[in-house]
């Protein structure tokens, strides 16, 4: 990417396991999130914020450059994270990513806001605190 380019362009992604299936074990969990951070922070250009999520999905708040071409990069980061947990860490099977995701873009001043909601997952379905805007992954849901 050409030096004299400025962007801020934040994403919170979320995609699901296959079938939404409570796959995302403890016993690899913290391994597959520092997986991906390192993914994507080994991708030119973008930095990763946030990743949490609950058994059968993921979250991420990520910042990218304007050259990336994201559907790609998002199958790429799900291949490789599978891939990694099923056969780099001896979980075969174990985790299977569901076709799809949701993407919704946001402005710096969020982005407390967004890493907040990504680190307290667990809490937020527990409780029904949950952003439908954050937690879709089709356009056809409510």
């Amino acid at each position: 990417m050409p030096r004299n380019v400025y962007s801020e362009i934040f994403l919170h992604i979320v995609w699901h396991t296959k079938d939404s299936a409570p796959m995302i074990r403890k016993a690899f969990r913290d391994q597959l999130y520092a997986f991906l951070r390192q993914r994507c922070d080994g991708t030119d250009g973008a930095r990763c914020y946030a990743i949490g999520g609950t058994a059968n999905h993921v979250h991420l708040a990520v910042h990218v450059p304007p050259t990336l071409q994201i559907a790609e990069w998002i199958g790429k980061l799900k291949g490789a994270s599978s891939h990694h947990v099923n056969n780099d860490l001896g979980h075969a099977k174990a985790l299977q990513w569901q076709t799809g995701y949701g993407v919704v873009s946001f402005g710096k001043k969020r982005l407390p806001f967004v890493v907040d909601y990504i680190d307290n997952q667990q809490e937020r379905h527990e409780r029904g605190k949950t952003h439908s805007r954050l937690e879709r992954i089709a356009s056809d849901e409510g």
